[in-house]
């Protein structure tokens, strides 16, 4: 190949290319795609130089072009709201609906346990005691007794700011070692996640025996859909890593291992996002107790409502980054 045909028939392009680099973001956030493949064929003119031995200005003006190349190529892009915004509107529950079988059979059991216990400990009364310690079951009431000084706040917590703060680090910490006990074959999630439900159950029981259901119900149920959610997510996630650990599909377990990664980390990534907002919800609204029971009860189905609505039918319009993702625990 003879250098001066070569120079005549590429440089237009190696032009084209430094026009790239030289506008830099605000060219290759619309030619991402084109800007890649000129990347690859601006290498390739570089081996092709260095290998037929063609004048060094030629070479180091290419070795320039693709060093330029792969900084805009593989440096890290500034942070953009686009981004948290694209992942809640979209990347979120597109991924929820996509495993739906594994977090319905999650949810089903989470509630199937705690209505259990529940019932029974409507039906049997003196149950309770037997299955919690009766100083817990003491803490519960004094919260929710309208005559208590605890009455729908924490201890040691003086101000909705303090409360915000006990919420947001109690969630997360118990989602956290939700997921965690994936680790352990899934077994340390599912534990944790039946015990909770159970717990649950027995104390919604007791405190309806003990009349303090208005007060208890209408505390937790705005804030209820979002944690309760989230932390079936965070159960479901540590599940799926747990699962897929032996059940590998023909992959390798390492191989089978990542996969579950990136269905199960978006899943708690979103679940990290609803118990921030569960936090914000319980310290700031869940405790005005001097709002009518009526208003309270209907902003919190009407929660219940819109978080169903979001899961079902947000981001429909647009298609998962890289294909459908893997229905789990098939």
């Amino acid at each position: 190949m003879k250098e001066q045909d070569f120079i005549q028939r590429r440089e237009p392009f190696w032009n084209e290319f430094s026009g790239f680099i030289t506008g830099k973001n605000k060219k290759l956030k619309t030619t991402a795609v084109l800007f890649t493949k000129y990347f690859r064929e601006i290498t390739q003119d570089l081996n092709t130089a260095r290998s037929c031995g063609f004048d060094p200005a030629v070479i180091e003006k290419l070795n320039m072009l693709v060093n330029e190349g792969n900084q805009i190529l593989y440096s890290q892009h500034s942070w953009s709201l686009k981004t948290p915004v694209n992942f809640i509107l979209k990347t979120f529950p597109q991924k929820v609906r996509s495993q739906w079988r594994g977090i319905l059979a999650v949810t089903l059991l989470f509630y199937g346990v705690s209505f259990f216990f529940g019932f029974l400990c409507v039906r049997f009364p003196d149950i309770a005691p037997e299955l919690v310690s009766g100083w817990r079951l003491a803490d519960y009431e004094r919260m929710y007794n309208p005559e208590s000084n605890d009455f729908l706040v924490p201890r040691n917590v003086t101000s909705d700011a303090d409360m915000f703060g006990f919420y947001i680090y109690n969630n997360i910490s118990y989602a956290f070692q939700t997921f965690a006990g994936g680790i352990f074959v899934g077994i340390g999630s599912l534990f944790i996640l039946l015990y909770n439900a159970g717990f649950g159950g027995i104390v919604s029981g007791h405190l309806i025996n003990s009349g303090f259901s208005e007060n208890y119900f209408s505390f937790i149920i705005a804030h209820a859909s979002f944690e309760l959610t989230a932390i079936i997510f965070s159960a479901y996630a540590g599940l799926l890593l747990g699962y897929r650990v032996f059940i590998t599909g023909g992959l390798s377990r390492g191989a089978s291992f990542k996969k579950a990664g990136q269905d199960a980390f978006p899943v708690m990534a979103g679940a990290a996002v609803m118990l921030f907002i569960a936090a914000i919800i319980e310290a700031f609204w869940s405790s005005r107790f001097h709002l009518p029971f009526a208003l309270r009860i209907g902003a919190g189905a009407g929660l219940w409502m819109l978080l169903l609505i979001y899961f079902l039918f947000s981001g429909r319009d647009a298609k998962l980054i890289k294909g459908k993702a893997d229905e789990s625990f098939n």
